[in-house]
């Protein structure tokens, strides 16, 4: 009963001396650590709620964490897909080029207007109110980037078509 009590008391002490901890000494803060035990450190930190809204694309500020709010959702397929920007073809049509040095022109354009809109996100003040995250400059605020893609062969339509492909294989 005794090695419980202590066990506990270990237990309690640990935790409130790391959950006590100041953020500016915080693991998560050291950028000389690895990027795995900082994210670690960060997430365990977290509350279940706060990691829940951390998985949507407005994911909203932590301040006691000093963590600002970020909207993740940028696209870029085939040009930034927010405001003024070159639009490339459909990535099926870049695709068929077969042109590998092609592609890379096209990646260093959508990667330099990236950078530029969100430069010119920097100048301007933050949205407030609760749509700030779903206006500019909110989505280009950042420099997180997805590029949607189906692939064809994985959809009803595909399956009829993987057949017919296979058929004419045998």
């Amino acid at each position: 009963m005794k090695l419980n009590r202590f066990a506990i008391a270990l237990l309690w002490l640990t935790a409130s001396v790391s959950l006590g901890q100041a953020p500016d000494r915080a693991p998560y803060l050291d950028p000389g650590l690895p990027p795995e035990r900082r994210a670690a450190d960060l997430v365990s930190r977290m509350t279940l709620e706060e990691k829940v809204l951390q998985m949507q694309s407005t994911a909203p500020a932590i301040p006691r964490l000093g963590l600002a709010a970020y909207n993740w959702w940028n696209e870029a397929l085939h040009g930034v897909a927010q405001g003024r920007a070159t639009v490339f073809p459909q990535a099926i049509g870049l695709a068929a080029t077969w042109d590998t040095d092609l592609m890379h022109r096209v990646a260093d354009i959508i990667s330099t207007e990236a950078r530029a809109k969100y430069n010119d996100a920097l100048t301007r003040p933050a949205a407030s109110g609760p749509d700030a995250l779903a206006t500019l400059p909110g989505r280009t605020a950042g420099l997180t980037y997805w590029s949607p893609n189906l692939n064809i062969f994985r959809t009803p339509a595909g399956d009829a078509a993987r057949r017919r492909t296979a058929r004419t294989r045998t």
